[in-house]
């Protein structure tokens, strides 16, 4: 069976076919199958934004379709930039730009209160309209400087006090074991093989 999963991102592309590795499933990108669309995300929340992506994705394709929205919530920026993480500052800004101005924002509070979470909520839209949702976080701090290639994003400011690393540190396998995004997709992929 095929799932089409509504992304253009090449490292979010690598990480869930990992996951689906060993499944029943063929997972292929919206640029494998020819599925070009720009679909407006103007749900409140994550798990609001994967649906209306999915939902959208699936009518243009007939299949069944997976899309995340998934973000970095800081607790003393009152959550910010949440749902709005892609679009922080601009999308056409730098990722480096935007993690600067981040440690830049939190100059002078303690380690402690950098309290930061990634979140991803991952929908599934099967083509008869039934509709699965989950949602899942990996807690950190944000850093005080950007460390590590492996990552992309905020994962260069994003520290894991069990690692004594940011996730762009940790090895591809690692990161999946315990990502916000890992974590959901095999959590969507269990509740799609109980179905």
């Amino acid at each position: 069976m095929k799932i089409i999963i509504a992304t253009g991102n090449a490292g979010k592309m690598k990480e869930i076919k990992s996951i689906f590795n060993n499944s029943d499933y063929e997972v292929v990108s919206m640029k494998e199958e020819g599925i070009s669309a720009d679909v407006d995300e103007n749900g409140a929340t994550f798990e609001e934004n994967a649906l209306i992506k999915a939902r959208e994705i699936a009518k243009l394709s007939g299949h069944i379709v997976l899309a995340d929205d998934s973000g970095l919530e800081v607790d003393a920026l009152n959550k910010e930039p949440g749902i709005y993480s892609a679009r922080y500052m601009g999308e056409d800004t730098p990722y480096s730009v935007k993690n600067a101005s981040l440690i830049a924002r939190l100059d002078g509070v303690e380690f402690e209160k950098r309290t930061a979470r990634f979140v991803c909520a991952v929908a599934a839209v099967y083509p008869d309209g039934k509709e699965l949702v989950v949602r899942e976080t990996m807690e950190g701090y944000i850093g005080y400087e950007e460390k590590g290639k492996n990552g992309f994003g905020y994962d260069p400011i994003f520290y894991l006090k069990e690692f004594d690393k940011t996730s762009a540190e940790i090895s591809l396998e690692e990161k999946n074991e315990i990502s916000h995004r890992g974590k959901a997709f095999r959590a969507i992929k269990k509740l799609m093989e109980e179905m």
